[in-house]
């Protein structure tokens, strides 16, 4: 059994070999994790493009060095490359300065015209996952997001596959042996409901109309968001407005890709590193 996970190991690092990847989500928890992770087993990928959300290039590469390449799992890649560490970098991350939120994620026509030719492989890593996030925040990032990397996926020739970052919990709170399949559009976890997510998209506008029309403080328009987030949530069985906009995501993708290679990795709770690059690392209050 050893010896079918090497050799699985090893076709998956030799496929990375030359490839370029789009990454969104680099400065998260799990984002770094996985771009130090592939430049450490496969030093001849030939792109990483981060996507950041930074006003320019400048503070996008400012905000890899601060938040990926400078966190402590970077160590033992340091230690490898010594002081040629830096020269590595920059020959194989290319920063983006740029948005999920966005159409086209408010990259220039050129850059994209550009991106879209060179890339072999997306990871959608990016999201909220704060549990009571304000609606407004979360479908833009957890819902349009996905819309937004799907319409630019459909954008390149070479892609091979989409990979998208979902979570255990879009099942919700259920018991017993809980099937790993995709979500249909418009389904539900509660019986007699059925969703429409351009409905859910109006509903916000109409509620942020309302706000403003009736001069609501920050506080006030801060609380109605999350507020609204959580009873849309639970009106269709999600506990949250977190795993709800997930579930609506990964529907986003099934309507929305066409041919493109789809995979939807859906994991549950992520704790410390147990051997690579070495054990215990983590980040935050875990």
């Amino acid at each position: 059994m050893a010896m079918i996970g090497e050799m699985d190991a090893e076709s998956v690092v030799e496929y990375f070999r030359g490839k370029s990847i789009l990454i969104t989500g680099s400065t998260g928890f799990l984002g770094k994790v996985l771009v130090e992770k592939i430049l450490r087993v496969q030093p001849d990928v030939k792109k990483l493009f981060l996507l950041i959300r930074a006003p320019n290039v400048e503070s996008a590469k400012l905000r890899i060095q601060s938040e990926v390449t400078g966190s402590g799992i970077f160590q033992l890649l340091k230690k490898q490359h010594g002081v040629w560490f830096n020269n590595f970098i920059e020959e194989k991350i290319c920063p983006l300065a740029g948005d999920i939120m966005h159409e086209d994620f408010g990259l220039d026509i050129a850059s994209l015209i550009d991106l879209s030719k060179d890339i072999d492989i997306i990871v959608n890593g990016a999201a909220t996952t704060n549990f009571s996030e304000r609606y407004d925040v979360a479908f833009d990032v957890n819902v349009l997001g996905v819309k937004h990397v799907c319409a630019f996926a459909k954008k390149c020739p070479k892609l091979k596959m989409l990979l998208h970052v979902s979570t255990a919990y879009v099942s919700g709170e259920q018991e017993g042996l809980i099937p790993e399949k995709p979500f249909l559009m418009g389904e539900t976890l509660r019986v007699g409901t059925h969703l429409d997510i351009e409905s859910e998209q109006n509903l916000i506008k109409e509620t942020m109309r309302e706000l403003n029309i009736n001069c609501c403080t920050k506080r006030d328009e801060r609380r109605t968001m999350k507020e609204l987030g959580l009873k849309r949530a639970r009106n269709f069985g999600w506990p949250n407005t977190y795993v709800f906009t997930k579930a609506l995501g990964e529907m986003m993708i099934g309507h929305l890709r066409g041919d493109i290679p789809v995979v939807i990795i859906r994991p549950s709770i992520i704790t410390s590193t147990l051997k690579e690059p070495f054990p215990g690392w983590t980040e935050g209050i875990r």
